[in-house]
């Protein structure tokens, strides 16, 4: 007698059940491919005792043993296509895929395993370096914000400061004000209350020599008029003063210079400190070469647009600015400054700063993609991109290649051409690079190193009848 199976030997609803089990079914621990069923351990004895069943296929038990059967021919699928990418089974072989190139599935099976291990070993050191990456990003975040901390909380204590030693500098002057105020009004009211004792004096003798100018007796008159006692010395009165009274205007005036001055020293300063937080560099690949990479600084379609402004009169304009083409009729723009007149130019809205990365589709026989600075000329040979000293262009010619121009040299650059073409700008470093995007990752055209003087904005020049050119997102 056989001892009872445990629970755990029967099929959930998320097991393989055996096929050959009648009432409770017990799980599948192995499917045959040439039977075509599923079996338990006990059921599966007799593959592993009788010879004709050593020879079956024996897989992990699965639940989809139906895919491995061709539903045209009803065979087991054993050869692989590689012109379909699929299983197929031997008379398929002979009928619709006749004359592939086919093999042995688990021939093709064996071999696609042993490219796993190479595969699995690049992709965990692709995940460690990403994760170490990440750790160095997470690290970044938090000295970015560390230090970002750091400067509002010296920021707040400098403005703190600053308060503090104005509001003493200016009690200090409210306390000298207000001394010399005391001062000059004590002096002021010093004289004033003399000179009213004097005036009181005065008109008493005034009215002395009224009352002894009307006496007749002539013995009286000469009695009084020698008894009357001496003025004393007379105050000697200020210079009248012809111009406007100034008190303490002067001091108004020193406020108000000192004032204006203190405002434009102020934001000057600020200007320049406000100028060092956009200008905060962060952990980000100064030379980037994944797509990946790249994203970090792309420019996309809805921020980089072209100016019509600078627009030659033989081109028109679609996608919301973001796309040139070149016609033969001249259009009808308004005359402007700052118009290509003699080439079929145009530049973007916009200057680039900082670190950014853009990306230009085109069709048709040629293109320019360049960066200049806008006070580059507008008429003549000069004005086209790469003929003078305030642009870089790399120009896609029409029998295939590159050539990379500036300031009238031209460099050939052999490299089969791509209809996407991306640039990279690191203004500060002034590096400038243009690549072809025709493949996963970008392959470098041209790499510039320089010093950049002035913003630079995008450019593009359409050279043929009919070509276009258009700044894309980075997909």
């Amino acid at each position: 007698l056989h001892a009872a199976p445990a629970d755990h030997c029967y099929a959930g609803p998320e097991d393989v059940s055996c096929d050959c089990c009648t009432g409770r079914k017990r799980k599948a621990t192995k499917s045959c491919l040439q039977c075509q069923v599923s079996y338990c351990e006990q059921h599966l004895q007799p593959h592993y005792e009788v010879v004709p069943f050593k020879k079956h296929k024996l897989i992990e038990a699965s639940a989809k043993l139906q895919e491995n059967i061709c539903t045209r021919h009803n065979e087991v699928m054993k050869i692989f296509c590689h012109d379909d990418q699929k299983c197929i089974c031997y008379l398929c072989s002979m009928d619709e895929h006749k004359g592939h190139s086919t093999v042995i599935a688990e021939a093709e099976m064996t071999k696609r395993k042993g490219e796993i291990g190479p595969k699995r070993r690049n992709i965990q050191q692709r995940i460690q370096d990403r994760e170490k990456y990440v750790t160095m990003l997470q690290q970044e975040v938090e000295a970015i914000n560390r230090s970002a901390d750091k400067a509002m909380q010296d920021s707040e204590e400098m403005s703190t400061e600053l308060v503090h030693l104005i509001e003493g500098k200016n009690s200090h002057v409210k306390c000298e004000i207000k001394s010399q105020q005391a001062i000059e009004v004590s002096r002021v009211k010093g004289l004033q209350e003399k000179l009213e004792q004097e005036l009181g004096e005065l008109r008493k003798r005034d009215a002395d020599l009224e009352k002894l100018s009307r006496t007749e007796d002539q013995t009286q008159f000469l009695h009084d008029y020698f008894s009357l006692s001496r003025l004393r010395k007379s105050t000697v009165l200020p210079k009248t003063n012809i111009s406007p009274l100034r008190y303490f205007e002067d001091v108004t005036t020193a406020v108000s210079e000192a004032r204006a001055e203190l405002l434009k020293t102020n934001t000057k300063e600020w200007k320049k400190i406000s100028m060092t937080v956009t200008g905060v560099e962060v952990l980000l690949p100064q030379d980037p070469k994944t797509r990946t990479e790249f994203s970090h600084y792309a420019v996309y379609k809805h921020e980089l647009k072209l100016d019509p402004n600078t627009a030659n009169m033989r081109l028109v304009f679609s996608e919301e600015n973001r796309k040139v083409a070149l016609v033969r009729d001249e259009q009808s723009y308004c005359n402007h400054s700052d118009r290509f007149i003699d080439k079929p130019q145009v530049l973007s809205r916009k200057p680039l700063t900082g670190r950014c990365y853009w990306e230009v589709q085109w069709s048709g026989l040629g293109l320019s993609v360049a960066v200049a600075y806008k006070d580059i000329a507008r008429t003549g040979e000069e004005s086209a991109f790469g003929n003078n000293d305030k642009s870089w262009v790399l120009e896609c010619l029409s029998k295939g290649n590159y050539n990379f121009k500036h300031d009238g040299n031209r460099t050939p650059i052999p490299a089969p051409q791509s209809p996407r073409l991306g640039v990279f700008l690191d203004f500060k470093a002034g590096i400038l690079i243009f690549y072809g995007i025709s493949t996963p990752e970008p392959t470098v055209l041209h790499r510039v190193q320089t010093t950049f003087t002035q913003p630079l904005y995008a450019g593009l020049g359409v050279c043929y009848f009919g070509a276009t050119a258009e700044f894309c997102d980075v997909k």
